[in-house]
Formats: C-alpha cells, structure tokens, sequence
C-alpha cells in the first residue's frame, strides 16, 4: 500500500498541502476566520466522491466536475452550469460542488475531486509556486468586482488608523489593494502581534471568511473589510457601512479570481480541455449580455448556487452609479470607463507580471519566502496556459466581444 493518498502526488500528500496551507496563511485561526484543516470537507458540503481517478486519466471521459465557493467570483463557472453551456459541449457535469473556505477550495482541487475551480490569482501563484502544486490558470474568471466597505462616518482611508481591517485571504488582490491605498494614506500595516495605534498610523490586519465581515463591521469589532461582492453590496443594503473605495478604481480591469485546471488534464485531454474552456467563455459573454438575468439564476429565484438575496447579487453585477460614487469618492476614476465587476477571460501577461511584483511588496502574516525568488518577468509562462482560452475567444467571436484589443496586450494602469 502507498505511504501517500495515490491521488495526490507523492511530493505533496494531503498532510504536506496543508502543512504548508497552515505555514503560508491559507487556514486562518480563531473566530470568524477560516476553518481548521479537520474540518475542511464538513458532512454539509457538497463534495465530489474521493474514490475518483485523476482527471487525467481518461482522455474520452466527458466528466467535468465543477468547484467553488459561493461568493460572485464564481460566476461564470455557476452561469456555465445553469445554462447549459457545459452540456451544449458535450460534457457530462453535475450541479458544482459548493466548497465552504479557500482551504477547502485548494484541499478538493488538489485530491482531484474536482477538475476546475475558481482561485484568488495571488492563492494560485502562491499554490503553484509556494506548494508546488501542478495547476494552470487557463482564464481569468472576472475583473474588479471588489471594495473596501468601512464603517459609517469613516471617510477617508486616513481615518482607519488605529483600527482594524479585514481580509479575505492575506494572498489576494484585496489584500495587495488595500496596501496600496495604506501607503498612500501614510498608513502602516501590522499583522500577527501588536496593536494598532492613531498615532502612529498603524491598522491591524486580520484575515475573516467573508460572510463574517458584515456582521463584525456591524458589531464594530473592525472598521472596515475589503473583499468581493456581494459582501459590499450587503452592507450598503443593511447600512451598516459603505464602499470607501473600488478595486478596480484602483487597478484598472484587475484580475481577482481565475479558472484553474489540473496540468497534465490540458496536456493528455485537449478536446475535453478545449470544450471546458469554451464553455467558460461563452459564459462570460452571456452574463455580460444580461447581469439581471444572472443574478436571478445565482440566487434562491434562479438555481440557488449562492446564498445571498438576489436583490445583493444584482446590485453586485450592476450597480456602478458615477453620480452616487463619484459624490462618495468611491470612484475617482470615471474616465476609465470600468463596471463594478466585469467579465472577460483573456489572462494578460502584464498582469501576471505586475501582480507578482505587487506581491513581494506586500505584507503577509505567514512565510512569504517563495516571493522571493520569482522573477516577475517569467511567472507567467509557469502559471498560466492561454492555448484554449485564445482558441475560445476565437469561437465566440474575436476580443471584440470582450472589448478585449485585437492584439491581446496592454500596459497596466494603477492610480491610487
């Protein structure tokens, strides 16, 4: 018998992933914060069944089996799912698996029970890099769709000095953001021990599972939290805080979440791999033709893939008002022209580039050493494999839809 689960590989068993989870800040610790790695896959949660082979193994199998965690970053993989898309390339695919935490989302993916989730970028570089887990991003799975919410009465970042603010995960476009928006404020983040001081212009760091940040916010055990929707969206309909600022004001058409696959799927199954990603890709372009309508389908009214009240989701993929933001300072970008979240699946080199130099500039609570040995300039061609997305692109009709260039680059703007 193998000293290893013969569905991971013997380099990284179940135990090392999350040794180095725990090691890296994946599984939080203590209240409101992510589960505990003996609790990762919990009797609620729909999983997908351990005794399934590699996803590899069967380059004529017309399984797909679907991952993610129920927040709008999900999208188009739910969308694909509700409306067909999947089945109209001919996979065989049950109702995706809701996973209850971003450690359970890396723990289900990396056991093989399940062929595809949705990952923060920052989590997948840090997975890829840090685990040495052999996955691909094949598409971006969204672009913005993220705001610090503060409580009433903050007005400026400056006033969350001697706070505390929340993060989804300290590996995430949140979290390297919001340090953004810190540094040019004068603010210092701090993490692990010590407390934050006014006077000093420090803001304690803490690391909550999003469906906990409204009702702390609301309890005032911290000032403010920058997450994904709808999480802001709930708290501008329970007033119990507003979006001092948008992400994607402040990195322009960002990506937050991507489609990750296993690699040596896309290597040994090009057709199942090349259906997969088209059908992702279709997805976003019909969500971007009908937001409303997609929300409907998310919700208890539609399919019911996420728990939050349709009236939070459509607000999340639709309400981007420049008056209303403009007025707030929420957006100070108007001429950028972005959406509150958007949809489009192309994986940009520049990106990937940028965001890991980003990265190792920004502070963490847990061993933050494989940053340091990256080079910026060559991640990208690791990470990410853009052969079926490109093909998919083509198949719906060209960038254009997307209103992606024609020639599939660009130069990234950061405007804090």
């Amino acid at each position: 018998m193998p000293d290893h689960d013969p569905l991971v590989p013997a380099n990284l068993d179940r135990r090392s992933l999350l040794r180095g989870l725990l090691g890296l800040g994946v599984i939080g610790a203590g209240g409101g914060v992510l589960s505990a790695c003996s609790r990762l896959l919990e009797d609620d949660t729909q999983t997908a069944a351990s005794s399934q082979t590699s996803s590899a193994s069967d380059p004529g199998d017309p399984r797909l089996r679907v991952g993610y965690l129920p927040i709008t970053d999900a999208t188009p993989l739910l969308a694909a799912h509700g409306l067909g898309l999947y089945q109209e390339q001919g996979l065989e695919v049950e109702r995706p698996t809701l996973l209850r935490s971003w450690a359970q989302v890396a723990e289900a993916f990396q056991a093989r029970q399940v062929d595809i989730v949705h990952l923060l970028m920052p989590m997948a570089v840090q997975l890829r890099f840090a685990s040495e887990v052999p996955l691909r991003i094949v598409a971006w799975n969204h672009t913005g769709g993220s705001g610090l919410t503060v409580a009433n009465g903050i007005d400026d970042v400056s006033q969350l000095a001697g706070t505390t603010v929340a993060v989804p995960f300290w590996h995430s476009i949140h979290n390297v953001a919001l340090q953004l928006l810190f540094a040019e404020a004068g603010l210092t983040p701090i993490v692990g021990a010590g407390s934050p001081s006014e006077s000093d212009g420090t803001v304690q760091l803490v690391v909550m599972a999003p469906p906990d940040m409204p009702p702390a916010l609301a309890q005032g055990s911290i000032s403010g939290y920058i997450v994904a929707d709808p999480f802001n969206a709930v708290a501008e309909l329970q007033d119990i805080g507003h979006i001092l600022r948008f992400t994607g004001d402040v990195w322009l058409d960002h990506a937050c979440c991507v489609s990750v696959m296993h690699a040596d799927a896309l290597e040994e199954r090009p057709d199942w791999s090349t259906r997969t990603v088209e059908a992702l890709v279709r997805a976003q372009a019909a969500v971007r033709e009908d937001p409303l309508a997609t929300a409907t389908l998310l919700s208890d009214a539609g399919e019911g893939y996420l728990p939050q009240p349709e009236p939070a989701i459509a607000r999340a993929l639709t309400h981007y008002d420049l008056g209303e933001y403009g007025a707030s300072g929420a957006i100070q970008h108007p001429e950028w022209e972005t959406r509150r979240i958007g949809f489009q699946p192309f994986p940009f080199p520049s990106y990937t580039e940028e965001l890991v130099r980003r990265m190792q500039d920004t502070v963490v609570d847990g061993d933050r050493t494989f940053l340091d040995g990256l080079d910026p300039a060559t991640v990208h061609g690791d990470l990410v494999d853009d052969r079926y997305v490109r093909e998919a692109i083509d198949a719906v009709g060209g960038p254009e839809v997307f209103d992606l260039p024609a020639e599939l680059s660009r130069t990234e703007t950061i405007d804090v």
